[in-house]
């Protein structure tokens, strides 16, 4: 098996799990105050009177990091080998196990872990769909003019 048949999507799995059921912020509070967790905040540069900020927390991170890995396994959706059937195999039982993990843990009820969920379905469904278009303009069917 090789690296690049390993789902991406497994490490916003395995990120989120670290940060709410490990407890990696330090708060022992509910999955909703883990992720509401400040990790930074930026005052705005628009002035004014009220003091206006930003706050970037843990849930926003860990979406921006699942994001970014569902961009990647887009872009590894476009190539056909052994190894991407693989990882299309894998993908489908990340998503599985996010499924069952929303479903049945308490910390994973959450609507951060559920757009992660999303996106695993989204990196399975694209995965099938980009593959079988890149196999059949590889292969040449569908005939002239397609």
């Amino acid at each position: 098996m090789s690296l690049r048949s390993l789902p991406l999507m497994v490490f916003a799995f395995i990120f989120y799990n670290a940060v709410v059921l490990l407890g990696l912020t330090g708060d022992s509070g509910t999955a909703e105050g883990i992720l509401r967790t400040e990790i930074f905040s930026l005052p705005s540069f628009r002035g004014g009177d009220s003091a206006v900020s930003w706050s970037f927390n843990w849930g926003d991170l860990i979406l921006l990091v699942t994001m970014l890995l569902l961009f990647v396994e887009i872009l590894k959706a476009t190539y056909t080998s052994t190894a991407s059937l693989l990882d299309h195999g894998l993908s489908m039982l990340i998503f599985i196990a996010c499924l069952v993990e929303f479903l049945m843990v308490d910390a994973a009820f959450t609507s951060v872990f559920f757009l992660i969920m999303i996106a695993t379905l989204i990196d399975v469904i694209a995965g099938y769909t980009i593959g079988i278009r890149v196999a059949r303009r590889d292969i040449g069917f569908g005939g002239m003019g397609h």
